[in-house]
Formats: structure tokens, C-alpha cells, sequence
């Protein structure tokens, strides 16, 4: 049965919880095993204990314990036990939490204006950020963007091919993803925490193709580092490292850009769960590595920082893997093993097998050929978590975002004929 509400009022369905915000003047559901703080929603603040469990409730529907499901294990989701028994069968959330996430990658592309001719080349077809998402199909995800983001390439095309192949020509900054909030009130409770996502396309122009060419490992500069005796010196691609700190007289660096918008969101929603979630696809999957990571480093309070990947190629040397283990960031990479991209740049040396061990590496080499390798500035090393899918051969797509979400929902386990 169901009594009159007013605001802040509280009735009792069968298995839920319906109360009203002052704020949206709309009703949630919400199951009674939680509690839940959602002052700066409005909210008025409740406490309700109950030993009935949503999970095994005989009146509960489905749905509802999916939504509980999902809302008690959404750090696991996030990576907080490295996704520990999560991949292998792949858990029926996950999946769902990295299609998600797949969808904001595609938005991604969606928005950006491939057009050469156009005079709003490489830059967001949908100005307006209240729009971007709903022109995209994602209007009913809950989430709203606040920051559109450009990279800029410190490599100038030549001269010469502009005047030879004007089609090459590129501006060198150009948009390449955005960050959005959730702010739907519905969806923070069926997720648990307010979501903040920054999503990055592959890429898009002859600039950043150029820079994708410069796959020499480089130092992070001393912003992006925090001392630490134990660990040798962190590297990273230096056309990757690039395109995230470049800036110009006009343009501010991606970088910049990222650490200004995330010290903002951490003032504004500081007393409630938050998550952020950088995921991308190709290019994108590199530069949302580099930008958990730049997170971690730059705020020491911040929040559960996680990677979504889609066929990223290598970021950076073991030293870099190490530092971002350190700070707790997590790294799930989508892989298609039929995808050359996630197999450059350089190549990967295993790691010894036991810290402190005496000459060998687990490849059998001698460490001071080891140690010879790496000093040529190309030897990476893997990064995160792996779900290693397969497009059985199909090389023609197997780089595709589309191809890899559908491998993603397609697939069981390892060695499954799904």
C-alpha cells in the first residue's frame, strides 16, 4: 500500500523505499537494506536498518536485486580486487559496467567532426554540452558533460604537404573527448556512488598519427613524478606524453585541462561516494592510462581512479607499471588478440621472478642483457588486467570499438566457442 508523501516523507512498498528530494520533486526507489547520504542532492538525511536481505527477498523482482547487486559491489566493478574471479567466466555486471563504458567511448567518435572540408574540422560537432550526450543516445545514462577536452600535437606537419596533399592538413589541437558527471539522482543510487567519467576517441588526424610514430620511451617530467628511491625512473611513449602536456599560447594542455576539472569535482562532491572512470579506445586507450595515473599523482586524496581500455596500444616501461600499482589505479585493458595495435609500440621483457633474485629473468636472459635492452629505450611492459578476447582472425575489423564490444558481449571464458 502505498500513504501520502510529502517531501522527505518515507513509505514502505513490499521491498523498496520511495522518498521524495526537495530538490527534483521526484520519486526513487530504493531498496531498505541500504542507507544512504544524498545531501547534496537535497535530500533529507535517514537511517533505516532492516535484516531483510533484496537479494534472496521471495517479493523481490530481478531487476531489483540487480540494481542491489550492482550498487554492494560496484568497488569490485571499479577494480578494488583487481577484478579478482570477475573475467574468467566474465560476471554478467561487469559486462554491462564495460559496454557502458563502451557507449561513452563511441559517443566520443560520434562527436567529432571528421568532415576535412568543413571549416569545424577536429573539433565537436555538438557545441553544446547539455546536447552532446542526448545527440549521441545517451540521454537516459544520467550523465551530463561539464568539460569538453583537446590535445595538442607539438609535431607540425611539413610545409610541403599542405601545398602537395592539403587533404593531410590538421589543426594541432583538436577535441578528443570530454568528462561528464552523473547527476541523475536515480542513477547515483543505482550505482552507488556519483560517476565521473573522462572518455577519449582513437586516433583521428595526420598530427596524431605523427605523434603515434614517436614510440621511443621518454622520462615523465618532474610533475608527474613523486620521489621514490625504489623504483628506477618511470618512461612513458613519447609521442603519448606529448600530446597530453603540450600546450600553445592559445591552447591549454590536455593535462592542465584534466587536473583543473577533477580539483573541481573533488571540491564540489567531496562528502559523498565518487568514482572516476577513464576509458577510451586505440589512442584513447593510451591516454586514459596516462591520465588515471596523472590523477593518482597529482591528488593524493582522490577517489577509486579506474581504466577502461579498448585495443590500447603500450604506454610505458616497468617502472611506470610500478608506480601506477603504487597509487592504487586501476587498469582494465580489453584486448583482441587478432589486434596488432595492442602488441606496439617496442616490445615487452618479463620480469625477473622473484624481487632480489640473483642474474636470470624469467625469460631465461641474463640480467645485464636485461638491463642492456631496456637502456634502448623500447622495451614496455603491460600494464593492469587483461580480458583477452578473439575476433578469430577477422584482421580487417579487429581493431574496430564496435568489434570489441561485441566480443565483450559475446563472450563466456576463455576457450569458449561463445
Amino acid at each position: 500500500m502505498i500513504m501520502r508523501i510529502s517531501s522527505g516523507n518515507i513509505c514502505k512498498s513490499n521491498c523498496n523505499i520511495l522518498y521524495m528530494t526537495k530538490k527534483h520533486m521526484g520519486l526513487v526507489v530504493l531498496p531498505i537494506s541500504k542507507c544512504f547520504k544524498l545531501s547534496k542532492l537535497g535530500a533529507r538525511r535517514f537511517k533505516i536498518t532492516s535484516s531483510w536481505n533484496p537479494r534472496y527477498g521471495a517479493h523481490c523482482s530481478f531487476a531489483d536485486r540487480a540494481v542491489a547487486e550492482l550498487r554492494e559491489r560496484w568497488m569490485e566493478f571499479q577494480g578494488i580486487k583487481n577484478w579478482e574471479g570477475l573475467l574468467d567466466p566474465l560476471d554478467d555486471d561487469l559486462r554491462k559496467e564495460i559496454l557502458r563504458y563502451g557507449k561513452f567511448v563511441e559517443a566520443a567518435y560520434h562527436c567529432f567532426d571528421f568532415d576535412m572540408s568543413s571549416s569545424t574540422y577536429a573539433t565537436c560537432v555538438y557545441p553544446e554540452n547539455s546536447m552532446m550526450l542526448t545527440n549521441c543516445g545517451l540521454d537516459k545514462s544520467g550523465y551530463k558533460v561539464i568539460k569538453n577536452l583537446y590535445a595538442t600535437c607539438a609535431v607540425k606537419m611539413p610545409q610541403w604537404t599542405k601545398r602537395t596533399f592539403p587533404n593531410l592538413a590538421s589543426p594541432r589541437s583538436s577535441w578528443i573527448g570530454y568528462v561528464a558527471v552523473c547527476d541523475n539522482v536515480e542513477e547515483i543510487a543505482r550505482l552507488g556512488r556519483r560517476d565521473v567519467v573522462i572518455a577519449y576517441r582513437g586516433t583521428a588526424t595526420s598530427s596524431e598519427w605523427l605523434e603515434n610514430l614517436r614510440t621511443t620511451l621518454t622520462c615523465l617530467p618532474d610533475n608527474m613524478m613523486s620521489p621514490d628511491e625504489n623504483y628506477d625512473q618511470p618512461m612513458v611513449q613519447s609521442g603519448l606524453l606529448s600530446l597530453y602536456t603540450t600546450n600553445t599560447q592559445c591552447d591549454q594542455s590536455l593535462q592542465d585541462t584534466i587536473r583543473e576539472e577533477i580539483g573541481n569535482i573533488l571540491d564540489k562532491y567531496s562528502d559523498e561516494p565518487l568514482s572516476i572512470t577513464v576509458t577510451g579506445h586505440s589512442l584513447g586507450a593510451a591516454l586514459a592510462t596516462l591520465t588515471a595515473y596523472d590523477i593518482t599523482t597529482k591528488f593524493s586524496k582522490a577517489p577509486i581512479v579506474s581504466v577502461v581500455s579498448f585495443g590500447g596500444p603500450r604506454v610505458g616501461n616497468k617502472s611506470f607499471r610500478c608506480q601506477l600499482e603504487k597509487r592504487r589505479t586501476n587498469v582494465l585493458r580489453i584486448v583482441n588478440s587478432d589486434d596488432p595495435v595492442t602488441k606496439v609500440p617496442g616490445f615487452v621483457i618479463n620480469d625477473v621472478a622473484e624481487k632480489g633474485t640473483a642474474h636470470v629473468a624469467s625469460t631465461g636472459m641474463p640480467s645485464w642483457l636485461q638491463k642492456c635492452m631496456e637502456d634502448t629505450q623500447w622495451v614496455y611492459a603491460e600494464v593492469g588486467k587483461e580480458l583477452r578476447l578473439s575476433s578469430k582472425g577477422d584482421i580487417a575489423t579487429c581493431h574496430d570499438l564496435k568489434t570489441y564490444l561485441h566480443l565483450v558481449d559475446k563472450f563466456v571464458k576463455v576457450d569458449s566457442d561463445q
